[in-house]
């Protein structure tokens, strides 16, 4: 679901991410991290502020959806 938020606007506050989500500000700031290690998003300082970049070309890793690209899933759920 973070990964979605981003997807749908790269400007938005972790704190704003976690009241969408239902999950506490700390627990977003520990998937974003994830995120960006794994190669999905890229973070980018501007001013104050971060810009998250998400990479859509990146396959998912569940062994189920390995096979279908970040793009592909938020093509399925991002109007």
């Amino acid at each position: 679901h973070v990964l979605l938020c981003l997807a749908r606007d790269p400007h938005l506050r972790l704190r704003d991410v976690a009241v969408k989500v239902g999950i506490t500000e700390r627990a977003v700031q520990r998937i974003v991290a994830d995120l960006h290690e794994s190669g999905y998003i890229e973070v980018f300082k501007e001013g104050r502020r971060n810009r998250y970049e998400v990479r859509f070309e990146k396959n998912l890793r569940h062994p189920v959806e390995r096979h279908c690209t970040v793009q592909d899933l938020v093509q399925l759920v991002v109007p």
